[in-house]
């Protein structure tokens, strides 16, 4: 029979395990290995290059901003219009880094990410909701709020070619050569598509609207994720699916959907960030889980969230990079 004094401690020492617990949420999962504050009240949108050196943030209150995304420092303030803070909602870097497109409401700029000067500023072809670049920033690929996506001459301007669905184009993403693209929209589809011709090349159907879609750089796979449905990998040659990432029911059910991926340069690794803090590294030739992380709460003493609003691998293989909509840069190791 324990003393009193042991049965004391005992209980002394579950209490604080259950505290402890209940405090973290249960999760398991690895913190960031460091982390920087780049938007005081958050971020209406971010976006980080191939190599996640830099990003692209879109803060509620200050405006648009380049940042050194694995140092913390800020490079230049990127605004459409001189003496205004701009709303960037959508943002893009070309694949080898040296150009990227941000995007309010109502225009578009293309910027010289070595010194930080706007080249061109055009007025957007509608309500943009993502953008991607191709090679030299010389195109840009739009998802748009009037049911299409387009390529859009960013140097010369113009709408050079439109892609079609039967809602708005949520989310869009293109191989590093520029020749392939995915589009998701709300209609519930993804597809594939030559940009090149403006061929359909296939149509995913979803039981939901479709959130987020990525493509390897290579163009060989594809992953499309509805908001309360699943996220599938897809052979972009013959069209079928390879698998579904195990994801949990409930977070399902909730709506806890992939708001961004990217796969590394071989295709062989998927890194996702979800809409409560999560960011997960997959082997996409297994399906299976390599790595989780949580990304903490600007206060974590109140039920808010935030949503992981870019991801990116670095030039080391345990490094990578993420981004979150209450306003911090993260860098993650394993």
């Amino acid at each position: 029979m324990l003393n009193n004094q042991s049965s004391y401690s005992k209980l002394s020492f579950c209490f604080a395990l259950t505290a402890s617990l209940f405090l973290s949420g249960c999760d398991l999962s690895n913190s960031p290995d460091e982390s920087w504050e780049v938007a005081v009240k958050g971020t209406y949108s971010a976006a980080l290059s191939k190599d996640g050196k830099l990003g692209v943030i879109g803060s509620i209150t200050h405006g648009g901003s380049l940042w050194e995304s694995t140092k913390g420092e800020r490079k230049f303030d990127w605004n459409h219009r001189q003496g205004e803070d701009t709303n960037i909602i959508a943002s893009g870097f070309s694949p080898e880094g040296d150009f990227a497109l941000t995007a309010n409401h109502q225009t578009m700029v293309l910027w010289d990410t070595l010194t930080g000067d706007a080249i061109t500023f055009w007025a957007a072809p509608n309500e943009v909701l993502s953008v991607d670049l191709t090679p030299n920033g010389n195109y840009a690929f739009l998802g748009l709020g009037d049911y299409t996506a387009v390529l859009f001459d960013v140097k010369r301007g113009g709408v050079q070619r439109r892609f079609t669905h039967q809602d708005r184009v949520r989310s869009v993403a293109l191989s590093d050569s520029g020749e392939l693209a995915v589009t998701g929209s709300e209609d519930q589809t993804a597809k594939l598509w030559n940009v090149n011709t403006g061929e359909e090349l296939f149509s995913w159907q979803h039981e939901d609207e479709v959130v987020t879609v990525a493509i390897s750089p290579l163009g060989g796979k594809a992953l499309t994720v509805g908001k309360y449905d699943k996220a599938v990998i897809w052979n972009t040659r013959t069209g079928k699916a390879i698998d579904e990432l195990p994801l949990i029911a409930t977070a399902v059910k909730r709506g806890q959907a992939f708001t961004s991926a990217v796969f590394s340069e071989n295709g062989k690794l998927l890194l996702t960030g979800d809409s409560d803090r999560l960011v997960q590294l997959w082997d996409v030739e297994k399906f299976v889980e390599v790595a989780r992380w949580t990304v903490p709460k600007r206060d974590p003493w109140k039920p808010t969230s935030a949503s992981i609003a870019a991801v990116s691998f670095t030039n080391r293989q345990d490094s990578y990079v993420a981004i979150a909509s209450n306003g911090f840069i993260h860098r993650l190791k394993r």
